[in-house]
């Protein structure tokens, strides 16, 4: 039962992480469909696909300018994971 501790600290941290890497894709996505929907809203154009192509344009973007910074983000949590349970496995 020591352990449980240190798997809920574990827990903790990667619900943290996943919502650090999520976030600027999601935060990205819905600036660009409610900027959309207000011209659409504006513009009395009720076309659904219109928004696609600026969500996949500002993902893509966001991807590429903080992916490197997310997979690094990732890859150090996976490494503190692997070192955990080696030393719990002692």
């Amino acid at each position: 039962m020591d352990e449980l501790p240190i798997l809920l600290a574990l827990a903790d941290r990667m619900l943290w992480i996943t919502a650090l890497v999520a976030a600027p894709v999601l935060l990205a996505s819905l600036a660009i469909g409610l900027v959309v929907g207000l011209i659409q809203a504006a513009t009395s154009v009720n076309e659904q696909t219109l928004t696609f192509v600026p969500k996949l344009a500002a993902v893509a973007l966001v991807l590429v300018l903080f992916g490197a910074s997310m997979m690094a983000l990732l890859g150090d949590f996976t490494q503190e994971i692997f070192m955990e349970i080696a030393r719990i496995g002692k």
